[in-house]
């Protein structure tokens, strides 16, 4: 009997064997976390628009690649936009995004001292000439429509189909004032154009700041006509640092959406003033000392609690972030027992970069973008300086809702790595890639018929009747 147990026993151990083995092996086909890339393009007072792609490995490793890398104006690049992204389909590539494209590949690519990965769909659609002096800002609010503003005060409104002009918005010049009466400057001499312009997500209203005006204008964007104007106030102005040698003007306008609804905040050159939806001002952002501000934005930190931060970047290396809500609003301990009235400021949360992080030189302009990772999800920021370096740093979304609840703001973020561009940014874009889906065939066309369908659709609905006013004039 005990020689027929044995057996029993020894198949039994074997049994249980297997059993780990396939567990084992089962815990072995995990699949593995894919990498991240990006896709930043960056324009340069040389002239040169210049695309890389960053790949960031599981283990936080930066790989960047230059894409593509050319001359694509005669003069300085001031503004780039890029459309908002769609998925991949079977007969798309997912990587053609970029609205200016260059055919021909580089014959210098194999002796390139760095990795090139070249797209060769990429190609140049066009030159839009429906702005006759330098353009001031692009944006894409919707795949089918780009929006620019231009310093011979004119908003136009493009249709990306066909880029025909389907709407052109004739923004007021500022009178001259205080000028003396033997002023031999010549006509129109007085400083105009549109500085910045923003679209509210319902894609019916705009808001634009021009030089030499101390006020903004409020446009209908169903009717292509003005709504209103709304003057900024002396005492505003006083608070946000511009005296009666600055010409008071409002630099840059973002929409944000938050906690206690819809804003926006008009930028200055060294504060930024945050206006509520019924057009009052409701704090201001900058503590003392002031820095001169670049770049400002919404970031989106919770989409259930639609709770979001404004990020500012500075002279000094830095990229802030600030809470507009009323509970975190404080007085200004240095105006609150002189004067009442004063604006509340904005609660510092924490800043990414500076002194600390090796980061002198200024912050031009930065793009954020939200990726999932293992740890939770986190902001990809990328930020380019004057000095021709881009530098990328990985903030866990974890770490900005941790630092709300902090006394003092902490210093967040991790380097990633610094790329070496050799031209002088002035402006930088970026978006996150997606994933090539398996079986993808590639297309020699850049849209398929539904998509072209999908865009008459959306031109149908957002147009309306903007073609009969595509003039505004205006007595003022």
């Amino acid at each position: 009997m005990g020689k027929r147990k044995r057996p029993t026993i020894l198949d039994g151990s074997t049994a249980k064997e297997d059993v780990r083995n396939k567990k084992t092996k089962a815990s072995d086909d995990a699949p593995a976390p894919a990498p991240v890339t990006i896709q930043i393009v960056t324009g340069s007072y040389d002239r040169v628009l210049h695309g890389l792609t960053a790949t960031i490995s599981p283990d936080d490793q930066v790989e960047f690649a230059d894409t593509f890398l050319f001359n694509a104006h005669s003069s300085a690049i001031r503004c780039l936009a890029m459309s908002p992204p769609f998925g991949p389909r079977t007969w798309e590539d997912p990587e053609s995004h970029v609205s200016l494209r260059r055919k021909s590949k580089d014959l210098l690519s194999s002796i390139a001292p760095r990795k090139i990965l070249e797209n060769p769909k990429n190609r140049e659609l066009g030159t839009l000439l429906h702005h006759s002096s330098t353009i001031t800002s692009l944006s894409f609010p919707t795949r089918s429509k780009l929006i620019s503003s231009s310093e011979d005060s004119s908003i136009a409104v493009t249709r990306t189909r066909d880029w025909s002009l389907l709407s052109a918005i004739k923004v007021p010049k500022p009178k001259p004032q205080g000028r003396p009466s033997g002023d031999t400057a010549a006509l129109d001499g007085m400083p105009a154009g549109v500085n910045d312009f923003a679209v509210h997500p319902s894609m019916k209203l705009m808001i634009s700041v021009s030089r030499g005006e101390r006020c903004m204008r409020l446009w209908n964007l169903m009717t292509a006509k003005k709504a209103g104007v709304l003057n900024f106030t002396r005492d505003m102005l006083q608070q946000a640092g511009e005296t009666k040698h600055s010409p008071g003007e409002g630099r840059k306008v973002v929409w944000g959406a938050t906690e206690e609804g819809d804003e926006f905040c008009v930028g200055f050159d060294r504060d930024l003033i945050v206006f509520g939806m019924d057009s009052t001002p409701r704090c201001r952002v900058m503590p003392e000392p002031r820095r001169k501000i670049h770049e400002f934005c919404y970031v989106s930190v919770d989409l259930a609690t639609e709770s979001s931060l404004l990020a500012v970047s500075t002279e000094d290396g830095r990229v802030l972030f600030f809470s507009t809500n009323t509970d975190d609003l404080s007085t200004d301990p240095v105006q609150s027992g002189k004067e009442t009235g004063k604006l509340p400021v904005a609660k510092l949360i924490a800043q990414v970069g500076g002194r600390e992080a090796g980061v002198s030189g200024r912050i031009k302009d930065f793009a954020i973008c939200k990726v999932a990772g293992r740890q939770g999800d986190s902001f990809l920021i990328s930020a380019g300086s004057s000095d021709g370096k881009i530098r990328l740093f990985m903030v866990p979304v974890k770490d900005l809702m941790d630092a709300r609840g902090a006394k003092s703001a902490p210093q967040i973020g991790k380097s990633l790595g610094t790329y070496e561009t050799q031209n002088r940014i002035t402006c930088l874009s970026a978006f996150v890639m997606i994933p090539r889906e398996e079986g993808a065939q590639d297309s020699d066309d850049e849209f398929g018929d539904e998509e072209i369908d999908n865009l008459d659709d959306e031109d149908d609905e957002d147009s309306g009747d903007s073609d009969s006013g595509n003039e505004d004039e205006d007595d003022n």
